[in-house]
């Protein structure tokens, strides 16, 4: 194929989730209606945190920023699809296509790390209750939350800036609902052998290493929850990490899914509609897992909801 390196005025096509007219308006209508209510779910635990004091914990202080961060991740993928059906229209520039790139990356990184971090919240609450205090001090807690930022946004740079002085093939066509990094390097004419390279390492460092942190933690937390001597007791320990493993499983099981999905098949669409479980499944469901399963986030959501009907 042809080499260009015109990424000035590069454009690369979106071809979505189905190419089908008939399916368009079902499309539309559905992932609207998919974004708003994860937008309004994830709002509504913002707001509950904020506005009621015994929901000032290190718990829920990371929650709404989970909460956050969904909006965003939800945000930075589900606005141009709609656009893109709505409009029949699928080109999206190169500087465009970067942007939706680091964005997504950013948010991502940030949903594994805050996942981590909650994780390691319960396991000191649950393994070491005197000290919980002590190693989830306020300035501790706003501590880990900046640095799962700038982590998760050197990463995102990173990843955008090796993508800069790729050269592209005429066949520019996407075969996904958004920029996925690894199908745009699909399209590079040059050599991305460093960029992979990239790519490998930032999944054992930052998806991986999150996850066996994740394992770790639980694997103590169950061991204490073993020694405690009443079911009572027992029930109410595990209660109180129930929803953040829920969410794990969820979200981990959908990445892991997508990863399989490709590797097993040859079809992209396959990939792309295995993809929606993580963009855009996940990001809906969180709030009504910690909603469901939480006593406290229920009575906050309640009061929240009856105040402002009221």
């Amino acid at each position: 194929m042809k080499s260009e390196n015109q990424t000035g005025v590069l454009e690369f096509l979106l071809l979505g989730l189905s190419e089908d007219p008939e399916l368009q308006p079902i499309l539309l209508e559905l992932f609207l209606s998919m974004y708003l209510v994860t937008v309004l779910g994830n709002l509504h635990i913002i707001l509950a945190v904020s506005s009621e004091a015994h929901l000032h914990t290190p718990m829920y202080f990371f929650l709404s920023n989970l909460s956050f961060v969904d909006i965003g991740f939800t945000s930075t993928i589900v606005p141009k699809m709609l656009v893109d059906i709505q409009t029949e229209s699928k080109p999206i520039s190169y500087a465009s296509c970067l942007t939706q790139v680091y964005f997504f990356m950013v948010f991502l990184c940030m949903d594994n790390l805050l996942l981590t971090i909650m994780a390691y919240e319960r396991y000191v609450a649950i393994c070491h209750p005197l000290r919980y205090t002590v190693f989830m001090h306020p300035h501790l807690c706003t501590l880990l939350i900046l640095l799962s930022v700038l982590i998760s946004a050197l990463d995102a740079l990173l990843h955008s800036l090796m993508v800069l002085p790729l050269s592209f093939c005429t066949d520019l066509k996407i075969p996904h609902f958004f920029c996925d990094l690894a199908q745009i390097l699909k399209l590079a004419c040059s050599d991305t052998l460093i960029n992979n390279i990239l790519v490998y390492l930032v999944i054992i460092l930052l998806d991986v290493g999150p996850l066996s942190g994740i394992i770790f933690s639980y694997a103590q937390i169950v061991s204490s929850i073993l020694r405690i001597l009443s079911t009572g007791g027992k029930y109410k320990a595990f209660s109180t990490c129930g929803s953040h493993l829920s969410v794990v499983c969820l979200f981990y099981g959908t990445c892991v899914g997508v990863y399989l999905s490709s590797a097993v098949s040859d079809s992209p669409r396959k990939t792309t509609v295995a993809s929606v479980m993580y963009t855009v499944v996940t990001p809906m469901m969180n709030p009504f897992i910690y909603s469901l399963r939480n006593k406290d986030m229920k009575g906050a959501l309640r009061k929240l909801t009856s105040g402002t009907l009221s």
